[in-house]
């Protein structure tokens, strides 16, 4: 009668660990499958920048320092890897964009444009989607690290070797300020 109760108190355990094991793992890939959606936007967006930039030069002569910034930051943000060095790259890609916008608003014929109007609007709806990727990738990171951290699973994280994710973030405060825009 011992060792029934004893293999049914293990088997429970077993299957205990079992549980918190999948959910571990069913928060990881829900946590790689929201990066990937953060990488397919931000690929999105390295396309649209060539077109921008290239749509750019003709109007805007004497800027060529900001336009080879916004190249430079992008052949950045394209080299980048990891979540960290991602995160840096994409936010000086959009300090780099952010003073290309400022520039364009002293060229009234590149604002008329209609190739530069539609790159714009584009590079706008991809903002807005990187912007949603992000916040749904943080939402799993967070959700991922909580249980990773959490009493009783943490010791089956632990030892499993499941390690935190890094959230998406921006590292400089001047990433964060909104572009002034004067008319």
């Amino acid at each position: 009668m011992e060792w029934i109760i004893l293999l049914i108190v293990l088997i429970v355990l077993v299957m205990w660990i079992v549980s918190m094991y999948n959910g571990l793992v069913r928060l990881r890939n829900q946590v790689r499958n929201a990066w990937s959606q953060i990488d397919v936007q931000l690929k999105r967006r390295h396309d649209l920048i060539p077109n921008l930039v290239e749509t750019a030069k003709g109007y805007v002569k004497h800027e060529r320092e900001t336009l080879e910034a916004v190249t430079q930051a992008r052949a950045d943000a394209v080299k980048a890897q990891g979540v960290a060095e991602q995160a840096k790259a994409e936010g000086k890609l959009q300090g780099a964009l952010s003073r290309l916008m400022l520039v364009v608003e002293n060229y009234p014929d590149l604002k008329a444009n209609q190739n530069f109007l539609q790159i714009q609007e584009e590079l706008t709806s991809t903002e807005n989607k990187v912007g949603f990727a992000r916040q749904f990738y943080n939402d799993q990171v967070l959700k991922y690290n909580t249980r990773c951290e959490s009493v009783p699973t943490n010791l089956v994280a632990n030892l499993f070797g499941f390690k935190k994710s890094d959230f998406f973030e921006i590292d400089t405060p001047s990433e964060r300020e909104a572009p002034k825009v004067q008319f």
